[in-house]
C-alpha cells in the first residue's frame, strides 16, 4: 500500500462524515445547499482523493460506480467517468435530488424546461433554459420539478463527476423525440463495476 493510499481513504471518510451533516436540514433545498457546499471545499482543482479504479473510463457508455450508500438510505454518492464524446440522452432524476460536481475534466449541463402537458403522461415540448461548462470544483444542483437535463463530456481527455443523490437512483425518465414532441420512457439503471 502506498502513502497515498491511506490518504485518499481518509478523504473519502471526510466526504462520507460530512455528507453525513449535510443531510440535517429538513427540506430538500436546505440539503442540497449544504452537499453542495462540501462538495466545493473538498473537490479543488487537482483533487486526487477517488482510487483509480473509479477513474477508468468504460469504451460503450459513461460508467457510473457507487462509492457510497448512506446506510440510513437518505443519500447515496456515485462517480461518473465521461471518455470523449460520451453523454446522456435528455433525461430526469425520476423525483430524487441531487447535487452534481466536477472531479476532473470538464463536463457541459444543458438544463431544459418542460412545456405544454405533464411530463409523466402526455407528449411534451421542451425548451433549453442554459448550457453550463462546468470544471473541477464546481457544483450544481437538480431539485424536482426541475430535473431536466444532458450532461457531456465535450473535452478531448475524459472527465469525472461525483454525484450526491437523494437516496438511490436506481432508475429515471429518458425522454425520444417523436413526433409531435418529446415521450417519456422509464430507464433503469445499474453501477460499473471499480
Amino acid at each position: 500500500m502506498s502513502i497515498a493510499e491511506p490518504l485518499r481513504h481518509a478523504k473519502v471518510q471526510e466526504l462520507v462524515r460530512r455528507l453525513d451533516v449535510a443531510m440535517a436540514p429538513a427540506d430538500d433545498a436546505g440539503r442540497c445547499r449544504a452537499v453542495k457546499q462540501v462538495l466545493c471545499d473538498l473537490i479543488q482543482p487537482g483533487a486526487d482523493f477517488l482510487d483509480p479504479g473509479f477513474l477508468v473510463p468504460t469504451p460503450v457508455r459513461y460508467a457510473r460506480r457507487l462509492l457510497h450508500r448512506d446506510p440510513a438510505g437518505r443519500y447515496t454518492a456515485i462517480v461518473m467517468v465521461w471518455d470523449k464524446g460520451q453523454g446522456t440522452p435528455l433525461h430526469d432524476h425520476a423525483g430524487i435530488w441531487c447535487v452534481e460536481c466536477v472531479y476532473q475534466g470538464r463536463i457541459r449541463v444543458t438544463s431544459f424546461n418542460a412545456m405544454g402537458g405533464d411530463p409523466e403522461r402526455d407528449l411534451v415540448q421542451f425548451q433549453q433554459e442554459q448550457v453550463i461548462h462546468a470544471g473541477p470544483g464546481e457544483a450544481g444542483a437538480l431539485i424536482p420539478p426541475f430535473e431536466y437535463h444532458v450532461l457531456e463530456n465535450a473535452q478531448e481527455t475524459p472527465a469525472i463527476t461525483l454525484h450526491i443523490y437523494g437516496g438511490e437512483m436506481n432508475h429515471c425518465h429518458v425522454f425520444e423525440p417523436v413526433e409531435g414532441g418529446w415521450l417519456r420512457k422509464y430507464r433503469e439503471l445499474s453501477y460499473t463495476a471499480a
